[in-house]
């Protein structure tokens, strides 16, 4: 009750005219960035960094606050729509929004993707202000070995993420591997698959990789198949179109609730972020959910379940960082950084020491979680506005914007470069039956779990049986192997089944 009586308080602050604009401006700029590929919270919050710097610390922290959540807002609409991923969590996203898309169900998708962001992010928020020491405290029970561990059983589950033949995605997670182990070895400082490129030196940068291969590949295939894309042509979609109906939305609150407190939990860790936050989710609820097989085929339940626990993990951010100065992320570091920049010290101390900031801080994303979704259900018809443009207007526009996308990682044309490679390959392998979602998703994970199995191994002096004797590690590696049995030993069944019925008939 007292976390509430403070959050009162915190709203006092948080209501002000000053830190009112703060909120407005931060959702309204993350929405922004987030639907813009190539940008993401990362570099949106570095890059306006500078401007916060003549506001009073929690105004400042306020608006790049919401930059960072409204950021998981944002990257839905372009994975929906266009299906370009705006940051990395919306790659999840856009298995599903996509396909509703083609079918004609983009404004559903996009209402579904908004509601259940507003949930998970609330979850998330209600979460943190209920227990955010306590959620740090869990968070640094994670240590490498426990990440590893969380890592192995994420990556060997990306095989099963569409359909049930694992090949094509096991096959797509070994490419990721292998073309995350590009550039220099973490630990011993020698180039890796590099030929003699110096572009290579510092590995394969992802923006790049996910605009090609979601992007480009996007609009090779609308050149090659111009009148698939016309979706809408001059149909008009109103809001009341995209609303969600009590079965749908039914179908959907179970699945945000898990996400979003699922979101809350991986968010806290460090160095997990938003990313693995919705794929977990979503492989959790394929597995948990009645129409689980349907999931990558165009269903409102697989964009709630990526949308809501990648919101609620920019929530759970906030734990580690406020209260011991742990970043969760590299939004969380910027922020981090801010906040040091402004004599705050993150800590156990700064509830108490500067408690008006803190639930200033909570208070104000409450109310930009509110702003979030009344901007983003306010400009579905805008949006919806892109699916009238012809296939050879829009794909031109989709290139320009994989193009300065690229290019604006790192202002190299080298990264257009791997852009344009990444669309093609993508297209040769989309062709194969090969899908780009699983080798990005372990294009992402694989540098982090080289990372921690070496700290692990400093840790144990090259000893293994860390990952056994740590009991997080083992229940989770226990999971791992139950998550590999468990497929093949359902398909036998089946075939028993099957068989025992057709003897029955016989």
């Amino acid at each position: 009750m007292e976390n509430f009586e403070l959050l009162f308080r915190g709203f006092e602050t948080a209501l002000t005219l000053e830190n009112l604009l703060a909120s407005l401006l931060g959702a309204g700029l993350g929405i922004i960035i987030g639907a813009i590929p190539g940008i993401g919270s990362l570099a949106g919050c570095a890059l306006l960094l500078p401007l916060t710097f003549k506001m009073n610390p929690t105004t400042a922290i306020i608006m790049l606050a919401a930059i960072y959540y409204a950021n998981m807002y944002g990257g839905s609409f372009s994975a929906i729509l266009l299906n370009i991923p705006g940051d990395s969590p919306a790659i999840m996203t856009a298995i599903d929004g996509y396909p509703m898309t083609r079918k004609n169900k983009a404004g559903k998708a996009l209402f579904a993707a908004d509601l259940s962001s507003f949930i998970g992010g609330t979850i998330g928020i209600l979460l943190l202000t209920i227990l955010g020491p306590t959620l740090a405290d869990i968070g640094l029970k994670f240590g490498p070995a426990e990440m590893v561990s969380l890592l192995l059983l994420a990556l060997t589950s990306i095989g099963w993420m569409l359909g049930d033949d694992p090949k094509p995605g096991l096959m797509a997670t070994c490419i990721g591997a292998l073309l995350a182990l590009i550039g220099l070895d973490p630990i011993s400082g020698y180039s890796r698959f590099t030929f003699g490129n110096v572009n290579l030196l510092s590995g394969l940068t992802f923006i790049p990789l996910v605009i090609g291969m979601f992007g480009f590949s996007q609009v090779i295939d609308m050149v090659t198949n111009k009148n698939n894309f016309n979706f809408l042509g001059k149909k008009r979609i109103r809001i009341r179109e995209s609303i969600l109906n009590r079965k749908e939305v039914k179908a959907l609150l179970p699945i945000s609730l898990r996400g979003g407190i699922m979101g809350t939990f991986i968010g806290i860790l460090p160095g997990a972020g938003a990313t693995i936050a919705s794929f977990i989710s979503y492989m959790t609820n394929k597995k948990m959910c009645r129409n689980g097989e349907e999931f990558g085929t165009g269903v409102i339940e697989g964009v709630a379940a990526s949308e809501s626990a990648n919101n609620s993990a920019a929530a759970g951010a906030f734990a580690p960082l406020l209260s011991l100065g742990i970043p969760g992320s590299g939004t969380a570091a910027v922020l981090l950084g801010g906040l040091m920049m402004w004599g705050l010290k993150p800590g156990p101390q700064l509830f108490t020491q500067e408690s008006e900031f803190v639930w200033g801080l909570i208070a104000s994303m409450y109310i930009g979680n509110i702003i979030c979704i009344l901007v983003a259900i306010c400009i579905i018809p805008f949006l919806m506005k892109l699916l009238c443009i012809p296939s050879g207007i829009l794909a031109p526009i989709i290139a320009s914007l994989c193009i300065v996308g690229a290019f604006s990682a790192n202002n190299n044309m080298f990264d257009v470069g791997v852009m344009l490679i990444a669309g093609i390959a993508a297209y040769i392998l989309k062709t194969c039956g090969i899908p780009a979602a699983p080798l990005l998703l372990a294009f992402v994970l694989t540098p982090k779990l080289e990372l921690y199995f070496s700290q692990a191994f400093q840790i144990s002096n090259g000893d293994p049986a860390i990952f056994l004797k740590k009991p997080i590690s083992l229940a989770l590696l226990i999971f791992m192997v139950l998550f590999m049995i468990m497929p093949i030993a359902v398909k036998k069944i089946r075939k028993r089944k099957l068989s025992v019925r057709k003897d029955k008939d016989v």
